[in-house]
């Protein structure tokens, strides 16, 4: 059965000056789908994220993001997203309460929704002993799922993961994409962006940027096959060499 799209991206271009970051690119992203965006550095990941979360308008092509127009309803956009990035995520002079409630508070959810829902979520995690400790007194792996949870605590309809698990080990990583399975079997588009290539073979899709354009896009398997390669690994190496565009 097909799934209802909630992204989607046609000739979608960014040029600053007389550099274009990102090359028409079109794709379309399925609801409960995790799709796995990758690229060099500079091939214009950042970019094309950006202007799917409402964040920097296209200079051409066109793209909704669950069903609001990236020209258009920017605003729309923003609060039926979440967004976890390697970079920043949460505040670290807040305790794991506070920042859930921030979070919470920002996309308006209610008192009583932030209540109940912050038990719920402090359970899982099993972090109910650390709901009162500053985040930076958590251990890395625990900051990143806690963070994953918060980009998606007020249900929105996609999360956008920006190389989520970077500098974690191999044991966390793997909880990590425990939880981006749960996200997505309950209905939560994710499109993720990673330098670990085995995580590659997790998604559902993949694509890979080259120089601002798409250059691959489908499964991890039909990738495979269509390179001639045994891994994600080599897939990703094939297409890289061709790139003339550096960090």
């Amino acid at each position: 059965m097909e799934r209802e799209k909630v992204i989607t991206a046609k000739g979608l271009t960014k040029r600053f000056g007389d550099f274009t970051a990102v090359d028409a690119i079109s794709f379309e992203v399925g609801k409960g789908e995790i799709f796995g965006f990758l690229g060099a550095n500079g091939a214009g990941k950042t970019t094309a994220i950006r202007m799917l979360c409402g964040l920097s308008i296209p200079t051409d092509g066109e793209a909704t993001v669950a069903g609001f127009d990236v020209y258009r309803q920017t605003e729309q956009i923003k609060r039926n997203i979440g967004y976890m990035s390697q970079k920043f995520s949460l505040y670290n002079d807040l305790t794991v309460r506070e920042n859930i409630r921030f979070f919470a508070g920002i996309y308006g959810k209610s008192h009583q929704f932030i209540k109940e829902n912050t038990e719920r979520l402090l359970d899982r995690l099993h972090l109910q002993a650390e709901s009162n400790k500053q985040v930076k007194s958590l251990p890395l792996g625990w900051k990143q799922k806690l963070a994953f949870s918060v980009a998606i605590f007020h249900e929105p309809d996609i999360v956008f993961l920006d190389e989520p698990t970077g500098g974690v080990d191999p044991v966390t990583r793997r909880e990590f994409w425990n939880m981006i399975y749960e996200a997505a079997e309950s209905g939560i588009t994710v499109f993720v962006t990673t330098h670990y290539m085995d995580e590659a073979e997790y998604c559902n899709r993949v694509s890979i940027m080259v120089d601002g354009r798409i250059d691959a896009l489908g499964t991890p398997q039909d990738l495979k096959q269509q390179f001639k390669a045994e891994s994600m690994d080599n897939v990703f190496l094939k297409l890289a060499r061709k790139a003339t565009r550096g960090e």
